[in-house]
């Protein structure tokens, strides 16, 4: 329900996100004039020199922008996807020509040819060369936009990692194409598909033969969701499918979740720091941003350890924390409870009492860390 409402507050009221938007005409070469751009930037794009950031182009610009644009900023508020350049391409009197392809190989031609050149050959070497971009991209359509995002994955070195297909208006012969590329892909795509029970019929059928042939895919590389929304029209299942997509591209991104933590990490066979550890790496592989392991992943991690006696690893996570949290309490409290646990409770009550002189976090402060290390001496009689 929250993110209907969401959806509609950023219908309502668009000019909520006006300030974080450059409105910009890009000149080409390929359409043989100009074409409108909105560009927002993330929030604190101008204070972070260093950050890059991915991109998700928009088509249907003119209508769907605002929408997408609200969403990444809103989850990426609250860490659930990364911050975003994410870039509307206006179409209001040019979409059906932009997306047009030849009736007997069902491949752009003329001004769709012109089109697919100009976002590959123009427009993305704009954004490379005036903002700071990261090497993963995302493109979304609807309808007939949505069908031509398709071309981009027959690619043999695909321009874009991810797909958000809208009730695309599928093209002959597209979904056999559709499926063989992703079968045969031998790097990461992120595959989105939604209509709903409202949805067009003509259009309906092509996508749910689709679904049932990307339900075949047999190849791991291949992350594949598809929703079917109830009482969703062809326009209003937008609402619904746009933060369901960037929810599922970027779910390696997201925080622990409660669910992950019951069903990984309080798993005996599953390592929780080797969980941890991959997590951030992937997002570095995956996304090229290079995040500090949140606080709560870090709390996630060591309740888990709790709960499962696995103290082992304890000392790596103190590591791991020393790293990304210097000068502060976490590395010495986990240090300390590993001691504690693994039979060296001297050698704890001084790993407590190194606390001093160290910056608070969370919960643990000089008074806490310094109460438990008399706790040790009164416990043992030191």
């Amino acid at each position: 329900m929250h993110k209907k409402l969401l959806f509609l507050l950023i219908l309502i009221v668009p000019n909520l996100f006006i300030g974080q938007t450059i409105y910009k005409n890009l000149k080409s070469a390929k359409l043989g004039g100009e074409r409108e751009l909105k560009i927002q930037l993330p929030r604190n794009y101008d204070q972070n020199k260093e950050k890059k950031y991915p991109v998700l182009v928009v088509l249907d610009g003119d209508y769907l922008f605002e929408p997408v644009a609200g969403n990444v900023d809103y989850y990426s508020y609250w860490e659930d996807i990364p911050e975003m350049i994410v870039v509307g391409i206006n179409q209001s009197s040019s979409r059906e020509s932009d997306s047009f392809y030849d009736e007997r190989t069902f491949l752009p031609t003329d001004t769709g040819a012109s089109f697919f050149e100009f976002i590959g050959m123009e427009l993305m070497p704009f954004l490379d060369s005036n903002y700071r971009t990261a090497n993963f991209r995302v493109i979304m359509g609807h309808d007939y936009t949505s069908n031509f995002i398709n071309y981009y994955l027959l690619k043999e070195n695909p321009l874009f990692q991810g797909y958000i297909n809208l009730s695309p208006d599928l093209a002959p012969e597209i979904e056999t194409r559709i499926f063989n590329s992703l079968q045969k892909s031998p790097n990461p795509i992120w595959y989105y598909l939604a209509t709903s029970s409202e949805d067009i019929s003509a259009l309906k059928a092509g996508i749910l033969s689709l679904d049932a042939q990307l339900k075949k895919l047999d190849n791991k590389n291949i992350h594949y969701n598809f929703d079917n929304f109830k009482n969703a029209s062809h326009y209003t299942l937008v609402g619904n499918a746009i933060p369901k997509a960037i929810e599922q591209i970027f779910e390696t991104y997201r925080p622990i979740s409660v669910q992950d933590y019951n069903s990984v990490l309080l798993q005996t066979s599953v390592s929780s720091f080797d969980y941890l550890v991959e997590k951030y790496k992937n997002i570095v592989t995956l996304f090229g941003i290079d995040k500090k392991i949140r606080l709560n992943d870090f709390m996630a991690v060591y309740n888990a350890m709790e709960k499962t006696s696995n103290w082992d690893q304890m000392k790596d996570l103190s590591k791991l924390a020393a790293k990304d949290y210097p000068n502060t309490m976490l590395a010495t409290y986990f240090e300390a409870r590993y001691e504690e646990e693994t039979g060296n409770p001297k050698k704890a009550m001084r790993v407590y009492q190194n606390a001093y002189g160290q910056d608070p976090i969370l919960f643990l402060n000089i008074d806490f860390m310094l109460e438990k290390a008399q706790q040790i001496k009164v416990d043992f009689n030191y």
